[in-house]
């Protein structure tokens, strides 16, 4: 009968076999937090499955100590069993032969927002066209999918900002951006921008996060983002006249009517060459967010999906690595001309 240090064949039904990759990742590091990091699932969802594992071995496991958490004399007897099995079960799941990305006609299904597909995608469809000409990118809008759709492997990855994840879902934080204005040159707020004209003008709401099907507003109700949250924490509230979910349409506006666009800088940035805009710096602090990328358990092991979120990655770090550079740069040509006009 094959037995896991007690786990007896019969009683497999009632195992999640996540829990055993888990373990293994806890042992290694002796930390949930860092466990948690290199799974890709929050820090609660880590712990709750360590009380799991506490309950189906009936043993403490990890016990913290002043330097951090010490493995039982269970957990240490475990630790090299669980790797043995965890790595036959990939043994037989993984397919024999590996993901070649240049002889590759595979059709990958990705949801992106607005926002991802402006700022990330044309520098992934770059980098794809080198690495893997033949790859076809199917681009889905958040009201496309479900988070059914990504459970069941329907739908690859997940690409947008989420106020919630599900815990058996996997991420990873892209890259992190915070906010700017967008407004006409012309716009009377331009010329003395600060938080009493901000309030005093109309606005354009733009958002669409997580997944599914979005309703329309109801300003009553509250809910409306990151934005109005900040003005809610010091008793503020702006004159929204147009909503919309596609962070396209606020540059068309903003430079035709007194409006103010309050966008993701990247994007703000994107829309800023028209001769008519220009660019302001919130006057309230309103928190940076997060562009992550998520997936469902089921295509975690994928050599073909694991290539694609290595791809992701190397390109969002490298969009962001070159923004720095040019940042850099921009500051240094400015102490240039300061200095050159002493």
């Amino acid at each position: 009968m094959f037995v896991i240090a007690g786990i007896h064949a019969m009683n497999l039904e009632r195992i999640d076999l996540n829990l055993l990759v888990y373990l293994d990742v806890l042992l290694r590091e002796q930390s949930v937090t860092r466990a948690a990091e290199q799974l890709g699932i929050t820090q609660p969802a880590m712990s709750n499955g360590l009380k799991r594992l506490r309950e189906l071995f009936n043993d403490p496991l990890l016990i913290r100590a002043s330097h951090g958490m010490t493995p039982t004399e269970r957990a240490i007897e475990l630790a090299p069993r669980i790797r043995q099995a965890l790595s036959q079960v990939t043994d037989i799941l993984e397919p024999r032969q590996e993901f070649r990305p240049l002889a590759s006609k595979r059709v990958f299904r990705i949801m992106s927002s607005d926002y991802a597909e402006a700022t990330l995608v044309p520098a992934l469809v770059k980098a794809l066209r080198s690495e893997a000409p033949d790859v076809v990118l199917d681009f889905l809008t958040p009201s496309d999918v479900s988070v059914q759709d990504i459970e069941q492997g329907k739908v690859d990855l997940a690409i947008n900002r989420f106020n919630e994840i599900p815990q058996s879902f996997h991420q990873v934080t892209l890259w992190t951006d915070s906010f700017s204005c967008l407004l006409n040159r012309h716009n009377p707020a331009a010329m003395r921008f600060n938080l009493k004209t901000y309030l005093e003008s109309q606005h354009i709401w733009v958002s669409k996060t997580g997944m599914g099907i979005g309703f329309g507003i109801s300003p009553d109700r509250g809910g409306l983002g990151q934005i109005d949250a900040a003005l809610g924490r010091i008793g503020q509230k702006r004159r929204i006249t147009i909503y919309t979910r596609h962070y396209q349409m606020p540059a068309l506006v903003a430079h035709k009517a007194d409006l103010i666009a309050t966008l993701p800088s990247r994007i703000a940035r994107l829309q800023a060459d028209h001769p008519q805009l220009v660019i302001k710096e919130p006057p309230f602090f309103i928190p940076e967010f997060e562009l992550k990328m998520a997936w469902g358990p089921l295509l975690h092991h994928s050599p073909a999906h694991r290539w694609l979120r290595q791809l992701i990655s190397y390109v969002a770090r490298q969009i962001t690595e070159q923004e720095a550079t040019a940042e850099a740069e921009r500051l240094s040509r400015r102490r240039t001309r300061l200095r050159d006009r002493e």
